[in-house]
């Protein structure tokens, strides 16, 4: 739900049911689009009010899975030079919110046309997914 006022807000009924399917084994990835961090991490407060977004240290698992990132989260959108960032709202040991931020993997994810971005730019994000889905459906 949109407010007339730009801020991100989950109805009481919404946040329990995002926060029920993940506290039971769902998962969720926010792909940052630009400017939305302020509002990403407001509305996941709603939903976990005693847990907060930590960066995922590169040699989390999340970043080997099937394919290695030894550098954590690929830049596959460029806008004001900062490095990429994957975030996570740890619930018992697993990460049940994953964000990307400063990075747009879902860019990468489009058809070629819509961002122009180079095959092996793609390929990072596309490899970057899979590591993604494979952790939710392993941890």
């Amino acid at each position: 739900h949109m407010t007339g006022h730009g801020n991100v807000v989950f109805s009481a009924a919404e946040a329990e049911n995002l926060r029920n399917y993940l506290l039971q084994g769902g998962f969720l990835h926010i792909s940052d689009n630009y400017g939305m961090d302020a509002y990403i991490r407001k509305a996941m407060k709603v939903v976990f009010p005693d847990l907060s977004f930590v960066e995922i240290p590169y040699s989390h698992p999340i970043y080997h899975q099937s394919y290695d990132f030894h550098t954590g989260l690929p830049k596959i959108h460029e806008h004001e030079k900062k490095p990429a960032q994957g975030f996570g709202i740890i619930y018992k040991g697993r990460i049940v919110c994953f964000y990307d931020f400063e990075c747009d993997l879902g860019d990468g994810w489009e058809d070629p046309q819509v961002h122009k971005d180079p095959e092996d730019v793609r390929q990072k994000a596309l490899k970057m997914g899979a590591n993604l889905i494979e952790y939710a459906f392993t941890f």
